[in-house]
C-alpha cells in the first residue's frame, strides 16, 4: 500500500465517523424535540381535566361536599410548585374517582340538562390524561437510553441538560368511565 491509499482509507473513516457522530447528535436532537411537544401535550391534558373538573364542580349539578372537594383538589393541581404537582394531580385522580364512582352518579348527572355533555368532557379529559402521560413517558424512557449511551455521554452530545424525569400519577380512570 503506499501512502496516498492509507490516508484516503483513513480519510474516508474519519468522514463516516464524523457522518455517525453527526447522526447521532441529530436524533438525540430530535428526541428531546419530542421530549417537549410530549411535555407541552401533557400539560395541556393536565390544564384541561382541571378545568373540565372545576366546570362539574361549578355546574350546581352534584351536591356541595362533592362539589368542594373536587373544587379543592382541581386547585391544589392548578396550583402545585413542580415538586408537589405529581402529588397533587393523583390527589386530583383520587377526588375524581371517589366522585364519580358513587352510586347513581352517572344516571343523575345525565338526566339533568347539560350533565350529559359535561359527563363526555370528562370523560375526555381523563382519557387524554392517561394517554398523553403514557406518551411523555414513552419519550422519556428513548431519550434517557439515548442520553445514556457511551459516545453521547464521552462527546456530551446533549450538552448540559439533564435526565428527563419520569412523570408518575395516580391517573386511573373512575370504574363507571364510558369506555370507547
Amino acid at each position: 500500500m503506499t501512502s496516498t491509499m492509507i490516508v484516503l482509507i483513513v480519510g474516508i473513516v474519519v468522514v463516516l465517523v464524523a457522518v455517525y457522530i453527526s447522526w447521532r447528535a441529530g436524533r438525540l436532537d430530535r428526541l428531546h424535540i419530542r421530549l417537549e411537544l410530549a411535555q407541552e401535550s401533557l400539560d395541556a391534558a393536565l390544564m384541561r381535566r382541571r378545568a373540565v373538573v372545576l366546570e362539574l364542580a361549578g355546574s350546581r349539578l352534584l351536591d356541595p361536599a362533592t362539589s368542594l372537594v373536587l373544587a379543592a383538589a382541581a386547585h391544589e393541581a392548578r396550583t402545585a410548585g413542580p415538586d408537589e404537582r405529581e402529588h397533587a394531580e393523583s390527589d386530583l385522580s383520587r377526588a375524581l374517582r371517589a366522585a364519580v364512582d358513587q352510586e347513581r352518579f352517572r344516571e343523575k348527572l345525565s338526566e339533568t340538562p347539560g350533565g350529559r355533555d359535561l359527563l363526555g368532557e370528562l370523560d375526555a379529559a381523563v382519557a387524554k390524561v392517561v394517554y398523553s402521560r403514557r406518551f411523555y413517558n414513552n419519550a422519556v424512557a428513548v431519550t434517557r437510553t439515548a442520553q445514556r449511551r457511551w459516545l453521547a455521554r464521552t462527546l456530551r452530545l446533549a450538552g448540559h441538560t439533564e435526565y428527563p424525569r419520569f412523570f408518575e400519577i395516580d391517573d386511573n380512570p373512575p370504574a363507571t368511565m364510558a369506555t370507547e
